[in-house]
This record gives structure tokens, sequence and C-alpha cells, in this order.
């Protein structure tokens, strides 16, 4: 689903280029302190899916973490139309991963406090990148984080921040003993999403996903099934249940699992299906 002539590109203050030639300045709070909020929407048939979705949680989780609110639709649709035609993604058979930035800014200092002044917070920068990509509905063996953990009682958790630490560490957890990826428990015992998506079970013919209690983040897809009554919330532990199909999903794929640590599962043939199916409900 990739165009031939399609590239990564980006957009900041003012400025189209490819991403490995626009820069950001090293005081930026985003970049020293991982102080900054995203989203990443798919591009597909040339538009921009969910983005009503997408643009509401950046609002929410902007409003949590005490930060300026972000760009607003109206503001955003000219600059995203365009990258979508500078990438050449405007067409049927191209697929791309849209992601919006939004950090704290410029730090006054090298201390991590938030500026209480409100006219200092007013210093929010934004940027856009554009990655040509390809929708996967492979299958995946993963593993449970002997290390990691979901904060279920943090705010942090609640959104989609830049800092991914602890998901680089979870997935390099797992590829070292030859693993795909890493499922992660949470600080409250119960099994809480994988590395970059969210978890969904298929137990007993009905949809299952952990509760946002488990410190899960709250994606675009799991919340489609909800609102849709396909997916259910409900308190999840890590061990699968016989006949159970366990798959993780995202705004950009959808990844039935085959083994979780030495334990082979049914996998779903549903994937591509059910993601489908939620992209539009």
């Amino acid at each position: 689903m990739k165009s031939k002539n399609s590239k990564s590109i980006g957009w900041i203050d003012g400025k189209w280029n490819s991403i490995n030639k626009l820069t950001l300045p090293l005081n930026d709070r985003g970049t020293t302190f991982g102080d900054g909020i995203f989203e990443t929407i798919l591009i597909l048939n040339g538009k921009p899916q969910l983005l009503n979705n997408h643009l509401e949680r950046w609002e929410k989780s902007a409003a949590l973490l005490a930060m300026e609110s972000p760009p607003t639709k109206q503001w955003l649709l000219p600059l995203i139309n365009e990258a979508i035609l500078r990438n050449n993604l405007n067409n049927r058979n191209c697929a791309g991963a849209l992601r919006l930035n939004w950090s704290r800014g410029d730090r006054a200092n090298r201390k991590i406090n938030l500026e209480l002044n409100q006219s200092d917070k007013n210093k929010c920068r934004f940027w856009l990148e554009l990655n040509p990509i390809s929708i996967s509905f492979n299958s995946i063996s993963t593993i449970i984080s002997q290390y990691e953990q979901r904060n279920a009682k943090s705010l942090v958790s609640q959104c989609k921040v830049f800092n991914y630490t602890q998901s680089i560490m979870a997935r390099n957890e797992a590829n070292l003993v030859g693993s795909d990826d890493a499922l992660l428990l949470s600080t409250n015992g119960e099994i809480s999403c994988g590395t970059t998506a969210n978890l969904i079970v298929k137990r007993n013919n009905q949809w299952l996903t952990p509760h946002l209690k488990s410190g899960c983040l709250p994606g675009i897809m799991r919340q489609q099934g909800i609102n849709a009554g396909i997916i259910k919330e409900t308190e999840l532990k890590e061990k699968p249940q016989e006949g159970d199909e366990w798959m993780l999903i995202n705004s950009l794929s959808c990844h039935p699992i085959s083994k979780i640590n030495n334990q082979n599962m049914q996998i779903s043939i549903e994937a591509k299906q059910l993601w489908s199916l939620l992209l539009v409900n």
C-alpha cells in the first residue's frame, strides 16, 4: 500500500522538508525531558481516519498534563491535506502514518519545574511528520515483561506521551529472547496492554479488553469497539483461558498473538476484519 514516490516528510515553523533535515531547538522540553504528547493517525484513501477522535484525545491529554491546548482541527486540516499531497498518499492504494507532535516548548532553565505564570505557558511547539506505511495483520509472538509495568494510578498512563523508554525496554526484552513484542502487567496485578497497542481478547465469542484502571492507554480503536458494543471492558489476568484468542490493536495494525511466553495460542483469523470494522464504526 505504499506509493513508489512517497517518503517521510515533516513540517515545523512554516517549513516542509524530509524529516531528517528538519530540526528542533536543543532546549525544547520535548527533546530534553520527553515533555510532550502526540497522536498517530492513519492516512488511508487520501484522508486522515478518525481524526476527530484523535484530536479529542489530544486535547484531553493536554488538559490533563496542564499544557496549553494543541492546534485545532480547523488550523490543522490545511497542513494535513498538504502533507498528503506532498507525500503522494492521495489515492486508494497508499497508506501513511501521520504524527502530530505537541511539546511544552523551550525550557527557561535546567529545572523540570512547570512555569506558574500563565503567560509563560504559551510556548508549546507543534510539528508534524508523515511516513508511508504498510498496514500489518501478521501474527506475532509475545512475552510478558518481567521488568516493566504500567502504572495504574499515573496521569501519564492516560496520555500518549513522547517518552517511550518503558515500551522500548519491554520490546527489547522480548526481542532478546526471540519474541516480537511484550505484554505489560499493571501495578494492580492485571494484564494491561502491549508496548504500542491495546490488548483485546476473544473469550466465549465476546471481545474483551482491560479496563482503564489497569493503566492501559485509552486507545482510539479500543474505544471504537467499546462504543459500538463490540468490545467489553473487564479485568483480565495474565494467564489465557482455553480457547482464548489474543490480539494487539492500534490505529495502524492488528496483530493476532501466536504465543505468550512458552504457551502457544489459538491464532485469530479475524484481525483484518475486526480492525476494518472498528475503523468505520
